[in-house]
């Protein structure tokens, strides 16, 4: 196959409300998509095709056909093929793996991927009616009623509870943990919130229960925003002499689909979730779980992202939530505010804040997460910055852990 580089990202700041700004779905397409090429430096003419994500705008905006917004970044992506992926809230994963399969497969040599979703077009319980799309909304809505996720999640701790003997301090850990590294994020939608331990550890007025065992502070945010990366392959870096060591380049990924009803999974072990990560690490040189030097999950709730380190084998079967209490999943920065425990070994996770301190914007998340990669294995995170960061791991996935997309990136 041939190789996939990652020669450029850009997002937008997810603090902003488009709504109040009088612009839409479009301006976000547009802006992240010109942040990208600008970074490139890559000649817009050379763009082959372009893939959109995307999870509900036809719903939250009355917008779809998204693929026609692409030319608009720039008249030379006039007429290039484009196609718009949907897989709830790993939309935009699911279209940086389509742009990179493209380049694999020698269809394209330069691919410009961009995912976005504007939310805030509603209010909260509309909008939760939106979102109950990605989960099996005709069983599990009557089920479940208004806020659907949330509950669906809080369910999801329930069983892992249960199970596993862990506590809501443990969860409160890994939302205090991403509020910390939001505010070392200038474009995070958190990044002016300062959440103690202690507030996201009880229930308050300032911090109520939504779906216990969850509260406000477990949840990730209503977002509007944009991101993009360009991919290109190898022969493109070749061609126009670009030094590929000194670009990410993607060493794995695997992807997968669930059942979507919750209870037709098997929570909270999430088998097929796994499957997706074993893919990707089996396409790789013997890499493990503990060769990664950093790793974005989808924290859509805080014990999502303990499930994660499961999934992932950052840690084993019941062990995740005594990680994320560790600290070892947080900057060193942020760690030393508070240590939780003894730390196994270091592997910071969410280091922008993650979807509870970043940002959800639902189809851009995924390509939000290959940007964050991008800018850490390029040492351009700032105050975020991974020390030595070789190696990276992104993990996407979409309605409760239905589609569930692992990818594997590195530099030399």
């Amino acid at each position: 196959m041939e190789p996939v580089y990652i020669l450029g990202g850009g997002r937008t700041d997810f603090k902003r409300n488009l709504k109040k700004e009088g612009k839409s779905l479009r301006h976000l397409i547009i802006e992240a998509g010109q942040a990208a090429l600008k970074d490139a430096k890559i000649d817009p003419k050379e763009i082959q095709a372009a893939a959109v994500g995307n999870f509900n705008g036809g719903q939250f905006t009355k917008q779809l056909h998204l693929g026609a917004f692409i030319p608009e970044i720039d008249p030379a992506l006039h007429g290039i093929p484009t196609m718009h992926t949907e897989a709830a809230c790993a939309s935009g994963s699911l279209s940086v793996l389509l742009g990179a399969q493209w380049v694999m497969g020698g269809f394209h040599d330069a691919v410009l991927v961009v995912g976005a979703e504007q939310q805030k077009t509603m209010s909260s319980r509309d909008g939760s009616d939106v979102l109950g799309a990605a989960a099996d909304f005709d069983i599990e809505r009557p089920e479940y009623g208004d806020f659907m996720f949330p509950k669906l999640f809080g369910r999801i701790a329930q069983i892992y509870i249960e199970k596993y003997g862990a506590s809501e301090q443990e969860l409160a850990w890994v939302a205090y943990k991403n509020y910390a590294h939001a505010r070392l994020n200038p474009m995070a939608q958190m990044r002016d919130a300062d959440l103690t331990f202690d507030c996201a550890s009880q229930v308050s007025e300032k911090n109520p229960s939504v779906a216990p065992p969850l509260k406000v502070s477990d949840c990730s945010q209503i977002t509007d925003g944009g991101a993009a990366v360009v991919l290109v392959s190898g022969k493109y870096m070749d061609r126009m002499g670009l030094d590929r060591s000194k670009y990410p380049t993607m060493l794995g990924f695997g992807s997968t689909t669930d059942y979507l009803a919750l209870e037709k999974k098997d929570a909270p072990i999430f088998t097929t979730a796994s499957k997706a990560a074993e893919k990707a690490f089996a396409m790789t040189s013997g890499l493990t779980p503990k060769d990664m030097h950093g790793v974005e999950v989808h924290d859509c709730f805080s014990i999502t992202e303990i499930c994660a380190y499961e999934i992932l084998g950052l840690a084993e079967r019941g062990k995740g939530a005594e990680l994320a209490i560790s600290g070892a999943t947080a900057l060193p920065q942020v760690r030393n505010e508070k240590v939780g425990g003894s730390i196994p070994w270091e592997i910071p996770v969410n280091t922008g804040g993650g979807l509870i301190g970043d940002g959800h914007p639902v189809g851009a998340t995924g390509v939000r997460q290959v940007f964050d990669a991008y800018q850490q294995l390029t040492e351009q995170a700032n105050e975020r910055q991974i020390e030595g960061c070789k190696r990276f791991l992104t993990f996407n996935m979409g309605g409760s852990l239905t589609t569930s997309v692992a990818m594997i990136w590195g530099r030399s």
